[in-house]
């Protein structure tokens, strides 16, 4: 197995097409081929399965591809620091459930300890794409969390991926709803209070299983409710329509402005932040940054 062959199978996992991944990689379609007949044979597995319409990764070979990026990745961090003579280059991605304190977090990160150069990437997504991010090597980490209802679900989830999470911080619901909304005076909010109102929460896709929830109310019938892709629209239909929609109570007033409030929810239920890895894997310097720089916003 070389360097050159882990490139090869990245190539055409991104491709989905032996075809493009030579055009990308300057060979011939056939000189790929046989590489990965070469690199198949000598691993004992398959790691795509060929189809008129191009290529699927199997199972065994999306296993595989996690490992490969790793090492592609650190190879290109050492060819920069000793053979290229150039800036070394930092590259972290994470992938978050929708909390604008993992965004404060980030932006904290590039403010306080970006380098000269660097490729980072934040995204937030679907709970499932999270963990499917970790266990791909897309991300580094993943910022979501557990409760009673999601946790066995999850956690089986983890440990089939290899998976671990890490919990940084414990708390009860609240839910997030407009300074001008009508229970805004209340110190404690009911579920009784709410139903009224629109309930507010973010589209799963195909994993729309309210294990892969992101609120803690996703088990509870909702009279009024309305999915979202994304934290933008959800603050504003929050705003606009006096709806609500579940959170761990901590709000960065400078990224969302000042007219969303946290209410604690009367709810016998316990929300667990974490980060979720690799097992086993390295932290990278600049993944120990963020963590760090996260836990100043996760405080009890």
């Amino acid at each position: 197995m070389t360097l050159q062959q882990l490139k090869y199978v990245i190539a055409i996992a991104e491709k989905g097409s032996f075809n493009e991944a030579a055009k990308v990689l300057y060979i011939s379609q056939p000189s790929l081929t046989n590489a990965m007949h070469d690199l198949e044979n000598d691993l004992g597995i398959q790691l795509f399965i060929r189809n008129n319409k191009g290529i699927r990764v199997t199972n065994k070979g999306e296993e595989f591809l996690r490992y490969a990026r790793q090492v592609i990745e650190q190879v290109v961090l050492l060819e920069d620091k000793y053979l290229n003579k150039e800036p070394e280059k930092q590259y972290f991605h994470i992938s978050a459930q929708h909390y604008n304190f993992a965004v404060r977090a980030f932006i904290d990160l590039v403010q306080e300890y970006g380098p000269d150069e660097y490729d980072l990437a934040l995204s937030e997504k679907k709970t499932y794409d999270i963990i499917e991010d970790v266990k791909n090597g897309r991300s580094e980490l993943g910022i979501l969390y557990l409760a009673d209802f999601n946790k066995k679900v999850i956690m089986r989830t983890l440990k089939e991926y290899n998976l671990t999470f890490t919990e940084m911080y414990t708390t009860k619901p609240y839910i997030f709803i407009s300074a001008r909304h009508p229970l805004a005076d209340r110190d404690l909010i009911r579920m009784e209070d709410l139903e009224p109102y629109p309930y507010i929460y973010f589209e799963q896709g195909e994993s729309n299983s309210f294990y892969f929830a992101e609120e803690v109310l996703s088990t509870f019938q909702h009279k009024k409710s309305i999915r979202v892709t994304d934290r933008a629209t959800c603050f504003n239909l929050i705003l606009g329509l006096n709806g609500y929609t579940p959170s761990a109570g901590i709000y960065i007033e400078e990224l969302g402005g000042g007219d969303l409030i946290c209410k604690p929810l009367a709810l016998d239920e316990t929300i667990h932040i974490g980060a979720i890895a690799m097992k086993d894997s390295v932290r990278s310097e600049i993944g120990r940054k963020y963590l760090e720089f996260l836990k100043k916003y996760l405080i009890e």
